[in-house]
C-alpha cells in the first residue's frame, strides 16, 4: 500500500515538474502561434486589403470635400486636419463612418473560428494535452487578435494622416493629434468588442459557418435594424398622440436615446463624433434656457473626454462581459471527447 502511494506521489511530482511555473509561458506560446497564423493567412490579406481600400477611399473623399470648402472662410480653417477623418464627398463616406460600419468585420474575421476550427481539425485536443493551462489558450487567442487590431488601426490612422499631410500641406496641432489618438483608441476598443463576440460564438457553436453567420447577423442588426426596432418600441411605449407636455417629449427622447445606446455601433459613433468635432457641447438634449449665458466656442480635449467617458466605459464593460462569458464557457466545457 505504501509503495502504491509513493508511486502516485512520484507521478504527481513528475507532472508538476513538466508544467510551466506560471501561465505566462503558455500564454506567450499561444500568442505567438496565433499571431503567426493570422499574418500568414489569406483572410488577413483580405482584411488588410479592405483596410487599405477604406483608407484610400476616405482620403479621396475627404480631400475632395475639403477642396469644395476651400473658400468657406474661417469655419473651413478651424481643425482642418480633423476634418480629414470626418469629411466625405458625395457617395464616398468619411473615414470615421467607414470604420464604424466596417470595423466589426475585422473583429469578426479574426475570431469567428478561433476555437471551433481547432476543435474540428483535432488540434485543440493536442494543444490542451500540452503543459499549457486551458485559460492560456483563449487568453492568447484574444490577446493576439487585439494586438493585431491595434497595429492595423494605428497604422491606418498614420497612413491616412500622412497622406492628408502630403496632399493638404497643413500640419496638425497638439490638440488635433490628441483627438486623433483618442479616436483610434476608441476604434480599437470597438473592434475588440466584436472580436470578443466572435470568440464567444466560436466557443458556443461547433461549426464555423454557424458562428460566422451569428456574428454577421449581430453586425447587420446593430448597424441597420437596431434604430428601426427602437423607434417602434418608443412609438408603442410613448405614443405621439399622448405627448402633450415638454416633459413627455423629453421622456420619449431620453427613452429613444437610452435604447439606441445599447447598440455598440451607435455608442461608438456618438463617442467619436463628439471627440472629432470640438463644437459638440453635449451628447444629450439641450433646452434653449440651458444655453443662456454660454460662451460660443470649441471644447477642449479634456472637456470632450468628460462627455464621452460613459461611452468608453460602456464599450469596455460590454467587451469584458462578452469575453468573460466565452472564458467561463470555454473553461467549463468538455471538448476532449468531441
Amino acid at each position: 500500500m505504501d509503495e502504491r502511494v509513493m508511486e502516485d506521489r512520484m507521478v504527481d511530482l513528475e507532472y508538476q515538474d513538466s508544467r510551466p511555473p506560471c501561465s505566462c509561458g503558455g500564454l506567450f506560446v499561444i500568442f505567438r502561434k496565433e499571431m503567426a497564423d493570422h499574418i500568414h493567412s489569406r483572410r488577413f490579406l483580405l482584411v488588410l486589403a479592405l483596410i487599405g481600400l477604406t483608407s484610400i477611399a476616405s482620403i479621396y473623399g475627404a480631400v475632395s470635400g475639403l477642396g469644395q470648402e476651400a473658400g468657406a472662410g474661417e469655419r473651413g480653417m478651424n481643425y482642418l486636419f480633423l476634418r480629414l477623418f470626418t469629411s466625405g464627398s458625395g457617395s464616398v463616406p468619411s473615414f470615421m463612418s467607414l470604420i464604424a460600419l466596417l470595423g466589426p468585420f475585422v473583429g469578426l474575421a479574426l475570431g469567428f473560428d478561433a476555437i471551433n476550427r481547432e476543435e474540428a481539425e483535432g488540434t485543440l485536443n493536442r494543444l490542451a494535452a500540452q503543459p499549457v493551462y486551458r485559460d492560456s489558450i483563449i487568453n492568447g487567442k484574444f490577446l493576439a487578435g487585439a494586438v493585431l487590431i491595434g497595429i492595423m488601426v494605428f497604422s491606418m490612422g498614420l497612413f491616412t494622416g500622412a497622406a492628408g499631410l502630403l496632399v493638404m500641406g497643413v500640419p496638425p496641432v497638439g490638440e488635433e493629434l490628441g483627438r486623433i489618438g483618442v479616436f483610434l483608441l476608441f476604434t480599437c476598443i470597438y473592434i475588440c468588442f466584436w472580436l470578443a463576440l466572435s470568440i464567444l460564438f466560436s466557443v458556443a457553436c461547433r461549426h464555423t459557418a454557424t458562428s460566422v453567420m451569428l456574428g454577421i447577423g449581430c453586425w447587420i442588426f446593430f448597424a441597420l435594424f437596431m434604430s428601426v426596432v427602437v423607434r417602434v418600441l418608443v412609438d408603442i411605449l410613448c405614443p405621439q398622440d399622448q405627448m402633450v407636455t415638454l416633459g413627455d417629449l423629453m421622456d420619449s427622447y431620453s427613452l429613444n436615446l437610452g435604447l439606441n445606446r445599447l447598440s455598440p455601433y451607435y455608442l461608438y459613433s456618438e463617442a467619436v463624433s463628439t471627440i472629432m468635432n470640438p463644437s459638440v457641447r453635449s451628447t444629450n438634449i439641450i433646452l434653449p434656457f440651458q444655453m443662456e449665458g454660454a460662451v460660443a466656442g470649441y471644447l477642449s480635449l479634456g472637456q470632450s473626454l468628460l462627455l464621452v467617458w460613459p461611452h468608453l466605459t460602456g464599450l469596455l464593460a460590454g467587451g469584458a462581459v462578452v469575453f468573460a462569458v466565452s472564458y467561463v464557457w470555454f473553461m467549463n466545457r468538455e471538448f476532449r471527447g468531441r
